[in-house]
Formats: C-alpha cells, sequence, structure tokens
C-alpha cells in the first residue's frame, strides 16, 4: 500500500456519538459478539440504515487504469486493517488477520478500497443510541483519496493565449503610437518656416557627369517662373485634386481614410495598387526632405512634417506650392513651364510676365494633372493612347465630385491630346539631351523633383562622351539629311552600361526619345529569342526543315500563311543555315514548335520588359505593342555573355540597364552602383547561340555589318512588312550595339529610301553598325595603344608535347576564346525565376568606375 493511502486513513476524522464513544465503539456495540451475526447489524440498526438517506460517493473521474494495482492495494489495505482490528480488539473472532474483504466492505463505517486503489469508507448508519444504550452508531464522513492534478482545458489554454496576444498587440500599438507621437513633435523643430522665392532662388544646381566631364546641369532655376496663390486657374488646382487627394480640404496632412482605402485595396490585388500620400505629403517630399531610401520612418517623418505644415500653412498654399514643386516631363518644372511647354504653342506666345496657367481648358488641367503620377508613362509625345486614357479618367473623376458638368465631360473627351509639333520643351542645358533626359526621370523617381532640380546632387553617369560622339557620326555618316531618322544604343557587356544614346536627330525638333520609349516592330530580330528557346529545349542545330511556302494550323484561330523574303526558299535546310538567311517558313514552324508562350517567357528573361504577344505571328516578330533598341540592345548582351544577364543596383529597372554609376548628395557619403547578375539560360546554350549568330554576319543577311577586322562579331537584322522598321542587332566581345532605321511617324515606310531599293535590316542599319563598332575600335586602341611587334626569337627545337589533352602531341594550341574576354564564372542557371541567382551579398563591389579591361566596374 503507498505512502498516500495511509496517510489518508489516518487524517480520516472520527465521529463521535452523543455519549463519547468512538464511532468503531458504537458500531462494536450494535453488532452481536457470536459468529452467526458478527457479518451484519442489528435489525434496528438496518432499519435506521434503510430510512436514512445516504448520499452515494460522487464518482471519481476518469483515469488510465492499472489491471494489477486495484487488487494489489486492496489485498494490502485489508490484511492491514484486520491486524488494527485485532490489535484494538474491535475485529470479529472469525475474521483472520488477512480477513475477508467482502466481509469488511459489508461493515458500515470501515474503510474500503476501490477499484482505483482509492480509500473508501463503507456508508455507516445513522441510528443513534439513546442513553448510551448503543441502538445505534452515527454516520461517518467518507474518507476520498487525494486525486491527482487536474489537466488545464484547451478552452482555458486557448483563452488564456488570447489575453496574452491580446496584451501584446496592446503594448505594440501603444509603443508605435508612442513613436510616431515622438516624432511629430521632434520634426516640429526641424520644419522651417519657408519663403519659397528665397528658398528657390537659393537652391543648387544639379550635375550630370560623363568621366570628368560635365554633360547636363539640372536646374529648376532656368525654365522654372514661380506662380502665387490665386495665378493658377482653379480648373488645375480641382483636376490635380481630384486625382492625386479628393479629401485634401478634409484632412490635416495625413489622410487616414485614405490609407485604409489604399491598404485594402493592395491586399485585395495582392500588390501595391494604390498610394495614400496627401498632396502635403507629396510637396514635404518634393521640396523638403526627399530621400532615395523610402524607408517606413522617414515616410513617418514626411507624414509628420505634413501635419505640421498644415497647422501653418493655409490649403491654398500648400497646393500653390505643391504645383511649383511637380515636375511634369519634357523639361517642364512647375506648372506655368508645363502649361507653357504642353498648350504655349497653342496660345500664340506668353510673355514672362504673363500667367499661362491663369486660364486652361478642363482638358488641359486633366491631362498636366494625369501627367503627375508618370511623366513618361503618360507623356502625350512618347504614348498618346496611354496619355489620352489618363486624361479621360480624371476628367470622369472630376465629373463624379462636380467639378465639371455633364457637358462639359462630354465636350472634353473628344479633344485630341498634343502632338509632338505642338509641344515646346525647354531648351535643356545637356550636351547629351536624349540620355540626360532618361536619367533625369530616373532620379526624380529616385530622389523627389526638389532634390534633383534644387539639391545640388552630383550624378556620375555612364555614359563615354567620345563613344557618344562616334555614335552620332556613325548615323549622320550613312543616313541621307532629307530621309528616314535613327537610334543607336550601345552597352557594355561585362558590366551592362548604356555607354552611348541616340534617341533621335534633334531633341529640340523632336524630343520623343526613340531609344527609351520607341516600341517598334523588330522583325526577324526576334528570331534569337525564338533560337535560345529551340537550343534550350534541346533542338541540334543541324535539325533539317522544309524550306517552302507553308500554311500552318493554328488551334482555335485562322491558319497562319508564311512566305519568305523575296519569296527565296532553300529547299531543304538545317536550323544553322536558316539562322544566316533568316528563313521565315523555318522559324514560322519552329515558333509554333516550341510554343509562342515559351519563347515570350526567354524573352522576358534576356530583358525584354515590354509585353510580348504570343500569337503566331510572333514568330516572325510581328507584336502588338514592339520594342525599344534599349530592349533589344540590354537582351541580345545576355547572349553576348553567354547567357548571364547582367545589371546594377542603380540601374533604372531591376535587372535592368545602367545609366547612373554614383550619386554623391551634399555631406553624404557617395552612393555607388554594385552589379548584379542573373542565369537567363545555360551557358552551353549561350555559347550554340553565338555561334549561330555569327554565321549572320559570315554568309547570311547581316554581312554587311561584318566588321573585317578578324575580331569576333555576331548579330541579326530586321525588317517589317512594308518596310517601316529596319534593325540590326549585334555584339563583339566588348559592346552590344543595337540600330534602328525608320520614321517616327509609324504609317511613313522606307520603299525607295536606299538608293531607290527599300531599306531592310542588311542595308543602313548594319552599315551603321559596322561603322560605330570599327570607331569604338580604333578609339580602344588610341586610349589602350599595344606595344609595337617584335621580332620572333630564333627557332628552337623543343619536344612535342600535349597540350589539348586530347592525347595528340602538338607544339602549340591556339584558343578560341578572345583575348577581350574576361574569364567569368557565371551563377547557377534559375529558369523559373527573373530574379537575380546571386544575393545582394554575392553581387560586385568596385570603389571606382574604370574603363579599363581588367576591372568589373560595378
Amino acid at each position: 500500500m503507498g505512502t498516500w493511502e495511509w496517510e489518508a486513513i489516518e487524517r480520516a476524522p472520527r465521529r463521535t456519538s452523543p455519549n463519547g464513544d468512538g464511532a468503531d465503539g458504537a458500531a462494536s456495540a450494535s453488532r452481536s459478539t457470536n459468529g452467526a451475526d458478527s457479518a451484519r447489524p442489528s435489525p434496528a440498526a438496518a432499519a435506521s440504515t434503510r430510512r436514512a438517506k445516504v448520499r452515494p460517493p460522487r464518482p471519481a473521474p476518469a483515469r488510465r487504469k492499472d489491471p494489477g494495482a486495484g487488487a494489489r492495494g486492496e489485498r494490502a489495505l485489508t490484511g492491514r486493517l484486520a491486524e488494527l482490528r485485532l490489535k484494538a480488539g474491535t475485529a470479529p473472532a472469525s475474521a483472520p488477520p488477512g480477513g475477508s474483504p467482502t466481509a469488511l466492505r459489508e461493515r458500515p463505517g470501515d474503510a474500503r478500497v476501490n477499484g482505483r486503489g482509492r480509500v473508501k469508507l463503507a456508508p455507516a448508519s445513522r441510528t443513534t443510541t439513546k442513553g448510551g444504550g448503543g441502538g445505534g452508531e452515527p454516520p461517518r464522513r467518507k474518507l476520498r483519496g487525494r486525486r491527482g492534478p487536474r489537466k488545464p482545458s484547451r478552452t482555458g489554454t486557448r483563452l488564456r493565449w488570447i489575453r496574452i496576444g491580446l496584451v501584446l498587440c496592446g503594448l505594440a500599438c501603444l509603443a508605435g503610437m508612442s513613436t510616431v507621437f515622438g516624432m511629430m513633435m521632434a520634426v516640429a523643430s526641424e520644419l522651417p518656416a519657408l519663403d519659397n522665392q528665397a528658398e528657390f532662388r537659393a537652391a543648387q544646381n544639379s550635375v550630370l557627369m560623363a568621366g570628368d566631364r560635365q554633360v547636363a546641369k539640372l536646374t529648376g532655376n532656368k525654365n522654372r517662373i514661380l506662380v502665387r496663390e490665386g495665378e493658377v486657374s482653379p480648373m488645375i488646382e480641382n483636376a490635380v485634386i481630384a486625382i492625386e487627394d479628393r479629401r485634401f480640404f478634409e484632412h490635416e496632412g495625413i489622410d487616414a481614410r485614405g490609407i485604409v482605402r489604399a491598404l485594402w485595396a493592395d491586399l485585395r490585388r495582392g500588390e501595391a495598387v494604390q498610394g495614400a500620400s496627401t498632396i502635403t505629403q507629396q510637396f514635404v517630399k518634393n521640396a523638403l526632405v526627399a530621400q532615395d531610401e523610402r524607408t517606413i520612418f522617414q515616410k513617418l517623418r514626411e507624414a509628420a512634417l505634413a501635419y505640421h505644415l498644415e497647422r501653418q500653412w493655409s490649403k491654398r498654399k500648400v497646393l500653390t506650392q505643391y504645383l511649383n514643386t511637380v515636375y511634369f516631363g519634357n523639361g517642364a518644372y512647375g506648372i506655368e513651364s508645363a502649361v507653357r511647354t504642353y498648350f504655349g504653342k497653342s496660345r500664340g506666345g506668353v510673355t514672362r510676365n504673363e500667367r499661362a496657367s491663369a486660364v486652361v481648358e478642363p482638358h488641359e488641367a486633366a491631362l498636366l494633372a494625369g501627367v503627375i503620377a508618370s511623366p513618361y508613362g503618360y507623356d502625350p509625345i512618347e504614348d498618346p493612347k496611354t496619355a489620352r486614357e489618363r486624361r479621360n479618367v480624371v476628367l470622369a473623376r472630376m465629373r463624379d465630385q462636380k467639378m465639371i458638368t455633364a457637358a462639359q465631360y462630354d465636350e472634353s473627351i473628344d479633344e485630341a491630346v498634343p502632338a509632338e509639333g505642338d509641344i515646346d520643351p525647354p531648351k535643356p542645358d545637356s550636351e547629351v539631351p536624349y540620355f540626360s533626359d532618361w536619367v533625369t526621370q530616373q532620379l526624380v523617381d529616385r530622389y523627389g523633383a526638389g532634390k534633383v532640380f534644387g539639391g545640388g546632387l552630383e550624378v556620375q553617369t555612364t555614359l563615354d562622351p567620345e563613344l557618344q560622339r562616334r555614335a552620332e557620326e556613325a548615323i549622320s555618316g550613312r543616313l541621307p539629311e532629307q530621309g528616314p531618322s535613327s537610334s543607336l544604343v550601345a552597352i557594355e557587356n561585362k558590366t551592362g552600361a548604356v555607354k552611348a544614346m541616340v534617341g533621335g536627330e534633334n531633341f529640340q525638333s523632336q524630343p520623343f526619345n526613340v531609344a527609351t520609349n520607341g516600341h517598334r516592330q523588330p522583325g526577324s530580330a526576334l528570331k534569337p529569342f525564338t533560337l535560345v528557346t529551340a537550343l534550350e529545349q534541346g533542338v541540334s542545330p543541324d535539325r533539317t526543315f522544309a524550306s517552302q511556302k507553308k500554311t500552318l494550323k493554328i488551334p482555335d484561330g485562322p491558319d497562319f500563311e508564311v512566305n519568305n523574303y523575296k519569296d527565296e526558299y532553300a529547299g531543304i535546310t538545317n536550323l544553322r543555315d536558316a539562322t544566316a538567311k533568316s528563313d521565315n517558313s523555318v522559324y514560322a514552324e519552329l515558333g509554333l514548335d516550341i510554343g509562342t508562350e515559351n519563347i515570350a517567357r526567354t524573352a522576358k528573361r534576356m530583358g525584354i520588359r515590354t509585353p510580348i504577344s504570343t500569337n503566331a505571328a510572333m514568330t516572325l516578330g510581328g507584336l502588338e505593342q514592339g520594342v525599344t533598341p534599349l530592349e533589344m540592345a540590354s537582351a541580345y548582351s545576355t547572349i553576348a555573355n553567354r547567357g548571364t544577364r547582367r545589371s546594377g543596383t542603380l540601374a533604372a529597372s531591376d535587372m535592368g540597364p545602367v545609366a547612373i554609376q554614383s550619386v554623391k548628395d551634399g555631406d553624404s557619403p557617395r552612393r555607388r552602383n554594385r552589379r548584379r547578375e542573373m542565369r537567363a539560360f545555360s551557358r552551353e546554350t549561350g555559347e550554340q547561340t553565338r555561334e549561330l549568330l555569327r554565321g549572320v554576319l559570315v554568309s547570311g543577311t547581316g554581312v554587311a555589318a561584318d566588321p573585317g577586322n578578324g575580331e569576333f562579331a555576331a548579330g541579326k537584322t530586321g525588317t517589317t512588312e512594308n518596310y517601316g522598321d529596319a534593325w540590326f542587332v549585334g555584339f563583339n566581345n566588348r559592346y552590344t550595339i543595337a540600330v534602328w532605321v525608320g520614321y517616327p511617324d509609324k504609317t511613313r515606310y522606307m520603299r525607295t529610301e536606299f538608293e531607290g531599293e527599300p531599306v531592310a535590316g542588311g542595308t543602313y542599319p548594319a552599315q551603321i553598325w559596322r561603322d560605330f563598332v570599327l570607331s569604338a575600335d580604333r578609339l580602344e586602341q588610341e586610349r589602350n595603344p599595344q606595344p609595337e611587334p617584335t621580332l620572333p626569337a630564333p627557332e628552337v627545337e623543343t619536344a612535342e608535347t600535349d597540350e589539348t589533352g586530347d592525347g595528340i602531341a602538338s607544339e602549340g594550341v591556339e584558343s578560341d576564346a578572345s583575348e577581350e574576354e574576361e574569364p567569368y564564372d557565371p551563377s547557377p542557371y534559375d529558369e523559373s525565376s527573373d530574379t537575380p541567382a546571386t544575393s545582394e551579398d554575392e553581387s560586385f563591389e568596385t570603389d571606382e568606375y574604370s574603363d579599363s579591361e581588367s576591372s568589373s566596374g560595378y
């Protein structure tokens, strides 16, 4: 018997009868001493027991049973009780020391052991003796064993954790509110008492550098005319409020409802689709505290400044000064400059003392308000269709908010957006306006217009001024004055840096940058994406096809008829020759076989950001939207790098081409670009693609592009239907160059511009490409002159050695790799993701940018 059981017995209380006898004594007196009656009580006691209302014992909670524990405990306890009674003289004579458990349990008031090994007492008679005669025995309190520890219920545990979670959430909210409150109190002392005129006069110009040469100056003072309260048309103010901050006159600098609405919209879409910054916050960002790193603490600081600013300034003043700090694209900084740029010509000219922004039509105000969110994305020059759609969205918001009537809305949506000839951008202070305009927009997106045009930034760009000059000469040396224009982009293979960019013929008359925004049809220049996809799927370059006129069946669509250029066919040919000759019939069949969706995914991995259509015509370069020269140069550089796509941390877009090398902001440390890389396709595929595209220059459609200087060069021609666009995109071991030739007007074709013949990819584009490559090669030799060749040493007879490792002895081995080529072990191939395969810690970083071949540059 366990110790706990004996303790239970010893601590059990004993009730006494009125005469002072103990319970056991009363029980003993009421029993007969003979053997027959010793096992049952007297009749009077039994009757009294039946009349007594004895409460049954409470059932014990279910527990796991030990099959032998109850029996062992019962036998041990029974024997011990019998011994105790013998010593006390209360046990019946017939009960042995190890007496019967049944007999003991039948005695009222005796302790017993239940099936779980717990001690209990049998019910006792409640009859009492009168005058001490012992007619019965008093009831005894039931003895219960100790219970084990109760298990906590699941509900209790859950409630306890809920309470803990609520407490922690409350503490976190309290800490957050304290942080925000403390920040708002701290920035109150930082808020300057702005005098806009003095602030803007004291602004420092930002500069763009190329090497040690300044190529552009970015200033808001030269082209900007400040307006005061009351000088801006209410139509402009209403348009800006309608699209940027419809609760502008209701909140106090921070729109809590707008934040909740934007958060809900983002959660539903699973991405950031709606902003919540108020006009006041945007002004603070533009004019006061614009930082390149948009952390949560900086956003909180902006919000705190916006709150304090509205307590000092009127709403009208905030709105007016906001319009003075907005960049509207095309060199227009501030609302007055924007109205003059986009609509000044239609007004017949405005003097500097007049305010063109004082009287504005609804469709004009809506266009300018819509441009604010993305000056390049909604530029009416670069994308008139998108600009018009955005303008109409603003007009609809104005109508819904009762800012214009339904009649004004109906009249305004039919108005045309300003054409390129109607726009008069300010003359840029730049030697390379197309390139500097592209870089300026990147800086505005990163730092804010106030910092860019008045913050004194020193921006080191990737441009090579001498290479830029030679690119312009290569174009002007081939194209006639009265003819098509051209665009050229040169990217350094090992860094992804843009070294030269020609966006058009004349920025002042044609500010549209074809290089970065001219989405034109690529024609056969898109075929390398089909080639890479096929090689990745295991298609052999020696696989044969039938080169002939074909009608290909398209599931769930019309048949696709394919013809070759000039209806010339090769009969049975392989993929190698079909690539060199740009065989349409072969590539259309191949493209449909491997899947147009796969081709589009390959193009995206290689650097094409514009969505690629997946219809049958895309196999021959027939796209719905087109591509830009910058995209094509970036994508082809992936082939030049044998499947490795190279970019930098300061690129214009994720894994895109790099234009900014470093940025110095006042006394802050110079922020430098670091190289990033990702694997777009396997190295083996890259080697095969380079070899096949080399054949285009050797014996194919691009022989006019072959430099003939003994260096490696490869590329692909591209010509669209009706000769509206002509391309040559190619690379050597140093640069990848994309050349486009055509008219800015997409409806104008080049059927006779090449010596009376049509302009194809193998004509002007190939010639311009060749001239630029040779000129760049001469520039490299001038910068890094090679030592004079020395006379060969006298021949010495030596033993032949097996230097190739193929078991054949030879005196010397000539490497296939160019000496210009940088040895590089590419990162692992990851075809399931369009993110860099190298982590941020593994990205390359250098302190100084260098054009030398030995430096990584980024």
